[in-house]
This record gives structure tokens, sequence and C-alpha cells, in this order.
């Protein structure tokens, strides 16, 4: 009897440093929190963010591979890209680079490799804690306007649980967005 509690035991200890690790690396929280499907949820933004895990190289462990499709007031927009979440001392790089072939998936095999133009259009900033989850600006240049269709002047991503906010720091404009459960995603 005491065999079995006892291995359970070594077994539950031995597991709980990854555990604990992974709650405290603020890089695969961002990671968890992003990965899934997004839908717009604000009037006009009938948009779908979908992020899935993508290994690119191993020293990478949190890319992401972003498809973004629908549509937003009257335009048909689909892009596609790289997110690449990185620690640099105390703050977590977020790094986008798109993808201008609109053949390239996630599956794709030279989905790690860009032309010259993705990488000089790439959109990069930091991502601090804030509340329940993370939140980061653009430095305001036109690079990320390349990067994202539309996004001149500087931005604010707004991470936690199950939801996604984009807003222009300088006009308000809001996209909003809601992580679809996967009970949704069933039917």
């Amino acid at each position: 009897m005491k065999r079995p509690l006892i291995a359970v035991a070594a077994l539950a200890f031995s597991l709980a440093p990854a555990f604990f690790a992974a709650g405290s690396d603020r890089v695969f929280d961002i990671a968890s929190i992003l990965s899934g499907t997004f839908e717009g949820s604000t009037p006009g933004n009938h948009l779908r963010l979908d992020l899935r895990s993508v290994t690119i190289d191993p020293g990478h462990r949190f890319d992401l591979f972003l498809q973004v499709s629908g549509q937003f007031e009257k335009d048909n927009i689909r892009q596609q890209g790289v997110i690449r979440l990185e620690a640099q001392g105390q703050d977590i790089y977020f790094t986008y680079i798109p993808h201008f072939n609109a053949a390239t998936t996630a599956l794709s095999p030279d989905v790690g490799r860009f032309t010259e133009q993705e990488l000089n259009s790439a959109c990069s900033f930091t991502l601090n804690p804030k509340g329940d989850g993370f939140v980061g600006n653009t430095l305001g240049s036109t690079t990320c306007a390349l990067a994202m269709r539309g996004a001149i002047g500087k931005w604010s991503l707004e991470l936690e649980p199950g939801n996604l906010r984009l807003r222009n720091v300088d006009s308000g404009e809001t996209l909003r967005f809601v992580q679809r459960t996967r009970e949704a995603s069933a039917r």
C-alpha cells in the first residue's frame, strides 16, 4: 500500500518544478494566452485570428503562426505571418514577421524562411505584465503598417486570458477579439 503512494508522491514532486516554472515563465504565459482562435467582437470586425504553435528552430519554442481572415467593415482580409516571443532580460520581446505569400501556412516547409521585404516589414515591441495579462505598444512607426495593413501610428496590444485588444493610441480606434472556446469550435 505504501509503495504506490510513495511512487505517486515521487512523481508529483518530480513534475512540480516543471509545472511551477511554466507558470512563472512569462514567454510561456503569453504563448498560452495567444494560442487558439479569436473572433472579432467589435462592430464591423468580422475577423478571425488563428494562432498555432509552429516549430521553426529548436531555439525558439514559442513561435506562433498567425492567420488573419475575414472581413473588416467592407474589406476582405487575409494575412499571415509568424509571431516570435523571446525573453530579453526582464522584457518579453514580441515580433511579428509577415508572410506576403498567401499560400504560406503553418505546415509549409518554408514557414521559417522570409524574403528581405518581409524581414524589413517586421513589427517588434516589448510586452509587460499588466493585471491578468500583458500589454505592449508599437513604436508608432510605419514599419508596423507594412506588416499589418493599416496599422499606422502607435498601437497598443493588450492580452489577457480569453481576450485580445488592439487599440490605436492616438485615435482610440479599438479592435477587440474574444477567444473561441473548444465547445464553440465543435459546433
